[in-house]
């Protein structure tokens, strides 16, 4: 399976074509905001389907409509958050609960956004060795056994009002693991959160709101590469596509964890990642 390369950005995804990158759209879509690794899945339907590899490029310009989604899923959330902080910053009431935790959000969202701008032309890379499937299984059954761990060990009682800057930072550096494929941004994010006895559904809520400016960081500095790397008009409307139908799924996909986690537990994900990370690893031996 090869990949695509314009000016030394993985482009896979043009010659792809509408409907392939419509498929791998809602693929990413799903599996973008569930912990179980979009990387992962964009590496394993083509190669199921014996499609090029849509490259690195795609997946991080998929951030967009990642973005879209949890923007739109929490918009009291982040509406609120807006205008408090706004609002407390006018007042100079820098104690403000509102204020710390949107400062809190942003200084925790410093050590991914520093770490990728470093490690990007490792991560986007033609043929980059970190998208092999044998990393992503490998990160596919560290993140089970720590996910695993979360859940047993863990009280799930705090709420985000409960929360401090150590919280957030702890939970930030984690979000430093998501650059490595097969751990997953959502994934690392609510391991960390549970881990800090916060309960499931706040965990998610903040490893979303967490997420906000890296995926806008992530989105935007792809779509500022590929304009540089001279992508034509056919490889702009193909990309667009794909982030209409990620944009839906990716609705969907917030949608349906926050039931699950409110009405259960993260075990499912435990288990599909488990059972992902073996299969891989299986499938790389017997190749």
């Amino acid at each position: 399976m090869t990949t695509a390369c314009t000016e030394g950005l993985d482009t896979g995804f043009v010659d792809l074509g509408y409907m392939k990158v419509a498929f791998l759209g809602v693929v990413q879509g799903i599996t973008e905001l569930l912990p179980i690794s979009s990387t992962a899945h964009m590496r394993i339907v083509p190669a199921l389907f014996g499609w090029k590899d849509p490259g690195s490029a795609f997946s991080a310009a998929m951030q967009l409509a990642a973005l879209a989604a949890v923007v739109s899923y929490f918009w009291p959330d982040v509406r609120g958050l807006v205008l408090g902080a706004i609002g407390a910053a006018k007042r100079r009431d820098y104690q403000d609960w509102t204020f710390r935790f949107t400062v809190w959000i942003v200084l925790a969202s410093l050590p991914v956004m520093l770490a990728g701008l470093a490690l990007s032309h490792t991560l986007n890379a033609c043929g980059s060795p970190l998208r092999s499937l044998t990393v992503i299984g490998i990160s596919c059954l560290v993140m089970a056994a720590l996910l695993a761990l979360a859940e047993l060990y863990c009280n799930h009682t705090r709420t985000l009002e409960h929360m401090t800057l150590k919280d957030a930072m702890i939970v930030g550096l984690a979000q430093v693991g998501a650059l490595i494929p097969g751990v997953s941004r959502s994934g690392s994010t609510l391991t960390a959160a549970l881990f800090l006895d916060l309960k499931r559904e706040e965990a998610a809520r903040f490893s979303f709101l967490l997420g906000l400016p890296a995926i806008a960081g992530a989105g935007v500095h792809e779509l500022y590469k590929l304009v540089k790397a001279h992508l034509d008009v056919h490889g702009w409307s193909i990309l667009a596509l794909g982030l209409v139908v990620a944009s839906i799924s990716a609705f969907a996909a917030i949608w349906s964890l926050m039931r699950i986690l409110e009405r259960f537990s993260a075990w499912p994900f435990v288990a599909y990642r488990a059972i992902l990370g073996v299969l891989l690893l299986l499938g790389v031996g017997a190749r």
